[in-house]
């Protein structure tokens, strides 16, 4: 980008995406091997990260793309994940924590093992991720990472029942804060994007429905849903050296949504 002496570009960076086969860590995988980055896409099996990196190279020329298997649900696999990185690539300086579920279940109706798969993913994971690929950023005193957290984990949004989403992700706000906190004087920052309502395929089954004109959209002052590139536009910026002061914040990517 002309002006900005670079600050935008990833030349020489290596990234981490999480989740990044599909939807915002998708688009945030492209952004970044757009900007000149290395991309190593962390997604499970059934998402199919080898036909997500082919097409990344198919997008954009001359991309360094890179995939591994890994449920982020599992230290072990976390750890595979970074040790099979490391051997192949080298140290990650950017950690993207995007991989998540989302559904939606009255408190008094959810099962112990939903309430458990969506803070294993959305929450444990995070941590995970974070402390197993932040250990070598700890030990060079330098590195990034920046998480999805959620504007549903600064609000309680309607009309949908979803208290472990909720949690998980206010989870991920404090985690943010916390990891920001104890990693600033070691040279790493953390920080989280929150967005509001994003047109992705977990969002499609809302689409056309009466709580979708109702609630997001006319809870929204920007009148839309939010796209993924947009996300990226988001984390990106939070990863570039234009965030170099900026840590254990979280940056609202939600349309006004949280003002009213």
């Amino acid at each position: 980008m002309a002006g900005n002496n670079g600050v935008f570009r990833f030349d020489g960076r290596k990234f981490v995406v999480t989740g990044a086969a599909r939807g915002i860590g998708y688009a945030i995988a492209r952004l970044v091997a757009a900007s000149g980055g290395a991309v190593a896409v962390l997604d499970l099996e059934g998402a199919n990260p080898e036909a997500a990196a082919s097409e990344l190279r198919r997008e954009v020329e001359n991309a360094e793309i890179l995939t591994e298997i890994c449920d982020v649900s599992s230290y072990d696999q976390v750890r595979a994940a970074r040790d099979a990185l490391e051997a192949r690539w080298g140290r990650a300086d950017t950690l993207i924590n995007n991989a998540g579920i989302a559904y939606n279940a009255p408190a008094e109706e959810m099962s112990v093992e939903e309430w458990d798969r969506m803070l294993k993913i959305n929450l444990s994971g995070v941590f995970y991720c974070s402390q197993v690929f932040g250990a070598p950023m700890l030990q060079e005193r330098s590195g990034c990472i920046v998480s999805i957290a959620s504007m549903s984990g600064l609000i309680v949004n309607r009309p949908q029942p979803q208290v472990a989403y909720n949690v998980a992700k206010a989870g991920v706000v404090m985690l943010t804060k916390s990891l920001a906190a104890e990693w600033a004087p070691r040279g790493v920052r953390v920080n989280a994007v929150a967005p509001g309502y994003i047109s992705t395929s977990l969002t499609r089954a809302w689409v056309g429905t009466d709580a979708m004109r109702d609630y997001w959209l006319g809870g929204t002052p920007l009148g839309r849903m939010g796209t993924p590139e947009e996300i990226a536009y988001a984390v990106a910026f939070l990863a570039s050296s234009g965030a170099s002061f900026v840590t254990g914040e979280t940056l609202v990517a939600d349309g006004g949504y949280t003002l009213w």
